[in-house]
Protein backbone atom coordinates (compact mmCIF):
# COMPACT_ATOMS: atom_id res chain seq x y z
CA UNK A 1 0.00 0.00 0.00
CA UNK A 2 1.13 2.84 -0.91
CA UNK A 3 1.90 6.04 1.71
CA UNK A 4 -0.26 9.54 1.86
CA UNK A 5 0.68 13.16 2.51
CA UNK A 6 -0.62 14.42 5.65
CA UNK A 7 -3.33 16.73 4.24
CA UNK A 8 -4.52 18.13 6.80
CA UNK A 9 -2.78 21.00 8.68
CA UNK A 10 -4.06 20.10 11.92
CA UNK A 11 -3.54 16.85 11.95
CA UNK A 12 0.05 17.68 11.09
CA UNK A 13 0.12 19.59 13.72
CA UNK A 14 -1.41 17.18 15.97
CA UNK A 15 1.20 14.54 14.65
CA UNK A 16 3.83 16.32 15.78
CA UNK A 17 2.55 17.74 18.57
CA UNK A 18 2.15 14.41 20.25
CA UNK A 19 5.55 13.68 20.56
CA UNK A 20 6.20 17.46 22.13
CA UNK A 21 3.58 16.60 24.60
CA UNK A 22 5.29 13.83 25.90
CA UNK A 23 8.49 15.82 25.94
CA UNK A 24 9.97 13.52 23.59
CA UNK A 25 12.07 16.26 21.18
CA UNK A 26 13.96 13.82 19.10
CA UNK A 27 10.98 12.17 18.12
CA UNK A 28 9.10 15.62 17.46
CA UNK A 29 11.91 16.78 15.77
CA UNK A 30 11.67 13.84 13.43
CA UNK A 31 8.57 14.73 11.97
CA UNK A 32 9.22 18.00 11.77
CA UNK A 33 12.48 18.04 9.98
CA UNK A 34 11.29 15.06 8.11
CA UNK A 35 8.53 17.43 6.81
CA UNK A 36 10.50 20.50 6.83
CA UNK A 37 13.56 19.36 4.68
CA UNK A 38 11.51 16.14 2.17
CA UNK A 39 14.41 14.02 3.05
CA UNK A 40 14.08 10.71 2.23
CA UNK A 41 13.55 8.61 6.11
CA UNK A 42 17.34 6.99 5.02
CA UNK A 43 18.97 10.30 4.38
CA UNK A 44 17.06 11.98 7.64
CA UNK A 45 18.19 9.16 9.92
CA UNK A 46 22.09 9.60 8.59
CA UNK A 47 22.27 13.33 9.44
CA UNK A 48 25.01 14.28 12.62
CA UNK A 49 24.78 17.35 14.19
CA UNK A 50 27.45 18.72 12.77
CA UNK A 51 25.32 18.65 9.94
CA UNK A 52 23.21 21.45 11.02
CA UNK A 53 24.81 22.76 14.10
CA UNK A 54 27.95 24.69 14.31
CA UNK A 55 29.19 23.73 17.79
CA UNK A 56 31.94 26.78 17.84
CA UNK A 57 30.03 29.60 17.16
CA UNK A 58 26.98 27.67 18.57
CA UNK A 59 24.70 28.54 16.07
CA UNK A 60 22.17 26.37 13.20
CA UNK A 61 23.16 26.22 10.08
CA UNK A 62 20.94 27.85 7.17
CA UNK A 63 21.98 25.37 4.97
CA UNK A 64 22.73 21.77 4.99
CA UNK A 65 24.70 19.50 2.50
CA UNK A 66 23.16 16.15 1.81
CA UNK A 67 23.99 13.30 -0.39
CA UNK A 68 21.32 11.09 -0.93
CA UNK A 69 21.88 7.85 -0.48
CA UNK A 70 19.81 6.48 -3.12
CA UNK A 71 20.71 8.55 -6.27
CA UNK A 72 24.37 9.85 -5.23
CA UNK A 73 23.15 13.40 -5.38
CA UNK A 74 24.09 16.31 -3.58
CA UNK A 75 21.33 18.88 -2.45
CA UNK A 76 21.70 21.76 -0.68
CA UNK A 77 18.68 22.48 1.91
CA UNK A 78 17.97 25.35 3.54
CA UNK A 79 16.58 25.12 7.42
CA UNK A 80 13.70 27.01 8.70
CA UNK A 81 12.74 28.37 11.75
CA UNK A 82 10.21 25.44 12.38
CA UNK A 83 13.28 23.14 11.74
CA UNK A 84 15.71 25.11 13.84
CA UNK A 85 12.81 25.44 16.45
CA UNK A 86 12.44 21.25 17.07
CA UNK A 87 15.89 21.10 16.71
CA UNK A 88 17.21 23.55 19.55
CA UNK A 89 14.62 22.01 21.56
CA UNK A 90 16.22 18.60 21.27
CA UNK A 91 19.95 19.62 21.19
CA UNK A 92 20.38 19.77 25.08
CA UNK A 93 19.41 16.07 25.12
CA UNK A 94 21.38 15.13 22.32
CA UNK A 95 22.92 11.52 22.38
CA UNK A 96 26.05 11.33 19.95
CA UNK A 97 26.94 12.27 16.95
CA UNK A 98 23.60 11.47 15.10
CA UNK A 99 20.68 13.69 15.41
CA UNK A 100 18.35 10.92 15.79
CA UNK A 101 20.27 8.57 17.66
CA UNK A 102 18.80 5.53 19.25
CA UNK A 103 18.54 4.60 22.81
CA UNK A 104 21.68 2.07 23.12
CA UNK A 105 25.71 2.96 23.56
CA UNK A 106 26.48 2.28 19.93
CA UNK A 107 26.09 5.44 18.97
CA UNK A 108 23.42 4.74 15.95
CA UNK A 109 20.96 6.44 14.59
CA UNK A 110 17.42 4.81 14.98
CA UNK A 111 16.45 2.27 12.87
CA UNK A 112 13.97 2.59 9.26
CA UNK A 113 11.32 0.73 11.79
CA UNK A 114 11.87 2.48 14.67
CA UNK A 115 11.27 5.90 12.26
CA UNK A 116 8.11 3.99 11.17
CA UNK A 117 6.82 3.13 14.48
CA UNK A 118 7.30 6.64 15.90
CA UNK A 119 5.17 7.90 12.94
CA UNK A 120 2.34 5.41 13.06
CA UNK A 121 1.74 5.53 17.04
CA UNK A 122 1.35 9.16 16.90
CA UNK A 123 -0.91 8.73 13.27
CA UNK A 124 -2.77 6.12 15.38
CA UNK A 125 -3.21 8.33 18.70
CA UNK A 126 -4.33 11.39 16.19
CA UNK A 127 -6.57 9.11 14.27
CA UNK A 128 -4.82 10.43 11.30
CA UNK A 129 -6.52 9.76 7.91
CA UNK A 130 -5.13 8.05 5.32
CA UNK A 131 -1.63 5.44 5.41
CA UNK A 132 1.08 7.51 7.01
CA UNK A 133 4.30 6.38 7.60
CA UNK A 134 7.91 7.60 7.16
CA UNK A 135 7.25 8.46 3.70
CA UNK A 136 4.41 10.74 4.27
CA UNK A 137 6.74 12.91 5.97
CA UNK A 138 8.48 13.89 2.62
CA UNK A 139 5.14 13.42 0.85
CA UNK A 140 3.71 16.40 3.05
CA UNK A 141 6.30 18.58 1.96
CA UNK A 142 5.07 18.75 -1.64
CA UNK A 143 1.95 18.73 -0.88
CA UNK A 144 1.59 21.61 0.92
CA UNK A 145 3.91 23.22 -1.55
CA UNK A 146 1.87 22.53 -4.03
CA UNK A 147 -1.34 23.90 -2.24
CA UNK A 148 0.97 27.24 -1.03
CA UNK A 149 1.64 27.55 -5.40
CA UNK A 150 4.74 26.21 -5.57
CA UNK A 151 5.54 24.71 -9.35
CA UNK A 152 5.43 21.31 -9.88
CA UNK A 153 8.52 21.66 -11.90
CA UNK A 154 10.15 23.32 -8.76
CA UNK A 155 8.90 20.62 -6.56
CA UNK A 156 10.77 17.91 -9.36
CA UNK A 157 13.62 19.27 -8.86
CA UNK A 158 13.55 19.13 -5.25
CA UNK A 159 12.41 15.40 -5.06
CA UNK A 160 15.30 15.04 -8.10
CA UNK A 161 12.40 13.42 -9.54
CA UNK A 162 12.93 12.34 -13.43
CA UNK A 163 9.51 12.69 -14.40
CA UNK A 164 6.54 14.60 -13.50
CA UNK A 165 3.81 11.51 -13.45
CA UNK A 166 6.52 10.58 -10.03
CA UNK A 167 5.51 14.39 -8.55
CA UNK A 168 1.92 13.69 -9.36
CA UNK A 169 1.58 10.74 -7.36
CA UNK A 170 3.23 12.15 -4.10
CA UNK A 171 1.10 15.54 -4.15
CA UNK A 172 -1.73 13.08 -3.26
CA UNK A 173 -3.84 15.36 -5.37
CA UNK A 174 -7.69 13.70 -4.51
CA UNK A 175 -11.01 15.32 -6.03
CA UNK A 176 -11.72 17.59 -3.75
CA UNK A 177 -8.59 18.89 -4.77
CA UNK A 178 -9.71 19.28 -8.29
CA UNK A 179 -13.16 20.33 -7.35
CA UNK A 180 -11.67 23.45 -5.74
CA UNK A 181 -9.89 24.24 -9.18
CA UNK A 182 -12.80 23.85 -10.93
CA UNK A 183 -15.01 26.06 -8.74
CA UNK A 184 -12.82 28.43 -8.35
CA UNK A 185 -12.51 29.33 -11.72
CA UNK A 186 -14.19 32.32 -12.57
CA UNK A 187 -13.25 32.84 -16.37
CA UNK A 188 -16.54 34.22 -17.71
Amino acid sequence: MSTDPIRDKKQLKALAGYWLQRYNFRNYALIVVGVCTALRISDLLRLRWEDVYDFTSHTFHTHIMVTERKTGKQKKIALNNKAIHALSLYLPARRGDFIFANNRKDAAPISRIQAWRIIKTAAEAIKATGCIACHSLRKTFGYHAWRSGVLPVMLMDIYNHSSFEITRRYLGIAQDDRDKVYLGMALI
